[in-house]
């Protein structure tokens, strides 16, 4: 009995683990050989050990071959920037829409969530070339401040706040989706009970509310989080040269450049990222799993 459940187990696994490793963990480890290899003088890779690929990026390059270049730092810190605020603004906007649509009646509810879900039927491309037309010099939001007397268009195309605006927008459904989820079941009782014990709206939003839909705002962060962190086809068009973030960087390495091994050194650096930010956010759910346990 034991050895049938055995062997039912490794086939209910084995075809995952089959995929993970072909789709997932070849590559990944691909790219981790590559990193450490030398780049050749017109693409490829020469094998050889060199890590200089990271030098050129955390600093111990060694001035001949590969030279130190903080314009690489600063384009990290770019796009974390970036994915953090892109973070904050879908949650600014997603966090009270939800507890919106929670209040409404189940045939409204459903059709809210047919609207938020409703941009994946068209392709991405297509969405960003709309705010394309929307941010440029003459494009939408420009001739209407014309049109209100501002004769002076305010340069949004191809810089940060355009970059912000398009992940924003992409990236709406993926934090209102757990964050609507938590806010679904929210006991109203408990806010019954909160207020009966003399609580202000303010304290029951802080001492109920906010710790009770906190786990869907973390899984939402981190959805939204590491997809923007890697993001290049929103920097690519609407930043353009001017707005670089590292997902752009890694595809200008090994489309453009060529330069295979700093590319893979790159993409290595961008998972070690989002390893660290998968780590942080099971360590906050084993301790918050814990408290309620103890509790």
């Amino acid at each position: 009995m034991l050895l049938r459940e055995h062997l039912r187990l490794v086939g209910l696994l084995t075809p995952v683990t089959l995929i993970i490793g072909v789709f997932f963990l070849a590559p990944l480890s691909i790219m981790a050989v590559y990193s450490l290899l030398e780049p050749g003088l017109y693409g490829g890779v020469e094998w050889s050990f060199y890590p200089d690929n990271f030098g050129r990026v955390l600093g111990w390059a060694d001035g001949t071959n590969e030279d130190f270049d903080p314009v690489y730092l600063e384009i990290i810190l770019r796009s974390f920037k970036l994915a953090g605020l892109t973070v904050l603004a879908t949650l600014a906007l997603c966090y009270p829409a939800a507890f919106w649509v929670a209040r409404q009646p189940e045939r409204m509810r459903n059709f809210c969530l047919f609207l938020i879900t409703l941009p994946f039927f068209t392709s991405l491309i297509v969405r960003l070339y709309a705010w394309l037309l929307i941010l440029r010099p003459s494009g939408f939001i420009n001739t209407t401040l014309l049109a209100l007397g501002i004769h002076n268009p305010v340069e949004l195309i191809y810089t940060e706040t355009a970059v912000l605006i398009g992940m924003t927008y992409i990236f709406i459904p993926f934090m209102f989706m757990p964050v609507y989820a938590s806010v679904e079941k929210l006991d109203k009782r408990l806010l019954e009970a909160s207020a009966d014990l003399g609580a202000s709206r303010w304290q029951s939003f802080w001492k109920v509310i906010f710790p009770l839909t906190l786990p869907g705002i973390a899984a939402g962060s981190i959805i939204v989080f590491i997809p923007s962190l890697g993001n290049f086809i929103v920097p690519s068009l609407l930043g353009g040269a001017r707005v670089l973030m590292i997902g752009s960087l890694v595809e200008q390495q090994f489309l453009a450049a060529r330069n295979w091994p700093f590319g893979a050194a790159l993409a290595m650096l961008l998972m070690a990222a989002v390893l660290v930010c998968l780590v942080l956010y099971v360590l906050a759910q084993g301790r918050n799993s814990a408290q309620e346990a103890s509790r």
